[in-house]
């Protein structure tokens, strides 16, 4: 179909990408289960390792099944390409490799998941690179920390744990007139491509944890890098392949393709759902504060409204204290005590001691991460017996 890129997300999701499999007239790719690759001459082996001739060599490089998942995640993304990884965080750090070294520097927003932190903050300065947390959500800031071997600027939108929105098109633009050659890199993994496409905003480069929406079923780890084709085959060629070695199997591209094709109809129950208990939560008297992009009530309410087509399936929200939050999680009778996203499940947990461990108190402070704050990834059951739930926590509290 020449006109895919004209279709809707849910027929970009089933249809797109080019399966060679042609044999045997299987509906869905088969999982090529493989290691290595015949040539049928030697010649042909030195053609391909040399890049004289397309074709799979090994599938650490390559493998039908991964590459048919990565046009459909590009495609999904507005990108020239895609390349997959076992997972968000060996997408990230082989993209930022493929960015950054000794000497460089990087601006990351100060409220992101807590490895992508710790390997900002503890990682990657350990052999030279120059990291600056900053509030990307000001773009005097922004502005303010460029310098000259500023080599990219990092942030999540919305943001883990707290939801924070940042201008992507802002920030984008304030990055390239200072240098075209920086690179702007979203993590997309709580918005999806159903609901923001990052590419059409300005940023440069598109991070996911496949694990979450795009997979949706909690059975798989994974994640993808998504942007212009120079720059992608630099990170399969040098971050994939060199520095992390994160390679996607072909069974867990398989379960995704799978998961993909219901993401049009999974991700607006999620919002639904997130939108509905977002509500209830304002109302509940125990309840603090809440973290919702879609209330008007939250900070970046209208820059939201402005680059995504809805608010997603995440919230947060604030109780009196940790302990609180324990006692909350542990009296869920539905909602499951389990980090993660994107499952048909509702999963809540506790990111100061959980997913946002590796910041310490004070860091959890400047990046606006109470200690009583609580995350839920609203999943696919009923919005009201959720809700049910979490009223008899609360009245536990």
């Amino acid at each position: 179909m020449d006109d895919i890129k004209n279709m809707s997300i849910a027929t970009k999701a089933i249809h797109g990408g080019v399966s060679k499999e042609k044999g045997y007239g299987s509906l869905s790719m088969p999982i090529y289960q493989t290691s290595t690759f015949v040539f049928e001459t030697a010649e042909q082996g030195g053609r391909r390792f040399a890049g004289e001739e397309e074709g799979y060599i090994y599938s650490r490089l390559g493998n039908p099944t991964v590459s048919l998942l990565e046009e459909k995640i590009a495609l999904l993304e507005g990108a020239e390409a895609c390349v997959a990884f076992s997972s968000g965080m060996g997408a990230i750090s082989s993209t930022l490799w493929s960015i950054a070294g000794a000497g460089k520097h990087i601006i990351a927003d100060g409220t992101l998941y807590g490895c992508t932190f710790a390997l900002l903050n503890h990682g990657m300065p350990r052999y030279g690179v120059e990291v600056d947390f900053i509030d990307t959500s000001d773009l005097d800031a922004v502005k303010a920390h460029l310098k000259e071997n500023t080599c990219c600027v990092y942030l999540e939108s919305p943001a883990n744990p707290t939801l924070k929105i940042e201008d992507i098109e802002e920030v984008a633009k304030i990055a390239h007139e200072y240098n075209p050659e920086i690179k702007v890199v979203v993590d997309n993994t709580f918005a999806t491509p159903v609901l923001q496409n990052p590419l059409a905003l300005g940023a440069d480069v598109v991070v996911h944890s496949a694990t979450k929406y795009l997979n949706g079923h909690g059975d798989v780890i994974a994640g993808f890098s998504c942007g212009k084709a120079d720059f992608m085959a630099d990170v399969r060629l040098f971050g994939l392949k060199d520095m992390t070695g994160s390679v996607l199997g072909p069974q867990e591209a398989f379960l995704i393709m799978r998961g993909l094709k219901t993401l049009a109809l999974r991700v607006p129950k999620h919002v639904e759902n997130a939108r509905m208990i977002a509500e209830y939560l304002e109302s509940e008297p125990k309840c603090k504060k809440v973290y919702y992009p879609g209330l008007e009530s939250h900070p970046g309410h209208e820059i939201a409204a402005k680059q995504m087509k809805d608010f997603g399936g995440m919230l947060s929200f604030e109780v009196e204290s940790r302990e609180a939050g324990a006692k909350l999680c542990n009296a869920l009778e539905l909602c499951t005590c389990a980090v993660s996203l994107g499952d048909a499940e509702t999963l809540i947990e506790h990111p100061a001691s959980m997913t946002h461990s590796p910041y310490t108190a004070e860091e959890l402070a400047e990046a606006g991460i109470p200690e009583g704050l609580i995350r839920l990834a609203v999943g696919l059951e009923e919005g009201e017996e959720i809700i049910a739930d979490l009223k008899q926590a609360f009245a536990k509290l």
